[in-house]
């Protein structure tokens, strides 16, 4: 009887896997990764010319490699497939806050994605973001107003950034304000590109209420540009796998936070 195919989401987690395998290392001999992951050569050779396509590594004679850590932490290719059971649990507690008639900013974090997606679903909304993904998002909803911020497009993370973006945030207000974040260590916000640590400043000014969604692994780590630290946030929403001085460091500056745990929070 032959073998069930995978599905699409399996040999994507796969890929994923055979990624990070290759982030951590820096360079891999295909035939290694092709015996660490119990696959045929041809099916290894699918999943790195997959993975090359998408920029995601550099495939070689006989081997791969991967690209800077710095293009990497930052690719929303890259970045989204990251942690997706956490980043859905996090919308869950998330959504509670939206409300109908309400307008909203988004950024464009791919941890807003599962967020996004359930807002799409709350009718009527103003949804103002920078995040050329939020227009397969939200385009086809109904009752859903979408005001897209321009300026500077970034391929790598499919936004707009620069001073015409900063400009239009300074002329909005919105009632909620939903951003993550690339790095937190102690409680201060980090982001490697300047103008995305100004962009999440500009956000937090526009917004009545804001809130900051960050699973585990963005704690403990630090980037070029601080932007702040959490106590200018209404609300943190993270799970349970955050250091806990982490997240006592964020209650020291007064800030709420709320951890997923399972299905649950605390």
């Amino acid at each position: 009887m032959p073998r069930a195919r995978p599905s699409d989401a399996a040999v994507e987690q796969r890929r994923q896997h055979v990624l990070r395998r290759v982030i951590e290392l820096g360079e891999v001999r295909i035939d290694d990764l092709t015996e660490a992951f119990g696959v045929s050569l041809m099916t290894m050779h699918r999943d790195l010319d997959d993975l090359a396509e998408r920029r995601l590594l550099r495939k070689l004679r006989g081997k791969v490699e991967a690209y800077p850590a710095l293009t990497m932490e930052t690719a929303t290719r890259f970045r989204e497939g990251l942690n997706t059971g956490i980043k859905e649990a996090l919308a869950e507690v998330a959504i509670a806050e939206v409300r109908p008639g309400q307008t909203v900013f988004v950024d464009d974090s791919t941890t807003l994605f599962p967020l996004m997606r359930r807002m799409a679903a709350i009718s009527p909304l103003v949804v103002v973001t920078n995040s050329m993904s939020a227009i397969k998002i939200f385009g086809p909803a109904e009752g859903i107003e979408l005001i897209v911020v321009g300026g500077r497009y970034n391929a790598e993370f499919e936004s707009c950034i620069g001073p015409d973006a900063l400009a239009a945030l300074d002329r909005t207000r919105a009632d909620l304000g939903f951003v993550s974040v690339t790095a937190v260590a102690g409680g201060r916000l980090y982001h490697p590109v300047q103008d995305y640590a100004e962009l999440k400043r500009a956000a937090l000014a526009m917004a009545n209420r804001n809130v900051l969604v960050a699973d585990h692994s963005k704690f403990g780590k630090t980037a070029t540009y601080a932007h702040g630290d959490v106590s200018a946030y209404d609300l943190v929403i993270t799970d349970g796998g955050t250091p806990s001085d982490e997240v006592a460091a964020m209650r020291d500056l007064g800030v709420a936070v709320e951890q997923v745990h399972g299905n649950g929070k605390d």
